[in-house]
């Protein structure tokens, strides 16, 4: 299950759940058995130049090489910069778990 986090600058107009939804889709149409995309963001109030960071966390399997990541961050890139309304700095950042990562589901009885 991936994980994206926004990290803004305050006075970046930003509707971060719409931009979480699309790069959740983006990623399924490089991998559809990615599944759902975890996401958070954090407006900062205090910062040094309007600015954005993207950050996605996908777990390693054999084929996300280098190609897919490649492809998969520049249209993550195009993607997020489609909903940006003024000029800004803008970084992405892709990261692969390690071998001790867990990720799972604690669903408690009703």
């Amino acid at each position: 299950m991936p994980h994206a986090e926004l990290k803004y600058s305050a006075d970046l107009a930003l509707d971060v759940p719409v931009v979480l939804r699309d790069i959740e889709a983006i990623i399924a149409r490089h991998d559809s058995g990615a599944g759902a995309c975890k996401g958070r963001g954090y407006a900062a109030s205090d910062y040094h130049h309007t600015h954005l960071l993207v950050t996605l966390n996908l777990l390693t399997k054999p084929h996300r090489d280098a190609a897919f990541s490649q492809a998969l961050m520049a249209d993550i890139e195009a993607g997020v910069k489609a909903h940006l309304t003024q000029s800004c700095h803008v970084s992405l950042a892709l990261h692969y778990s390690d071998a001790y990562y867990i990720t799972n589901f604690h669903e408690v009885p009703a």
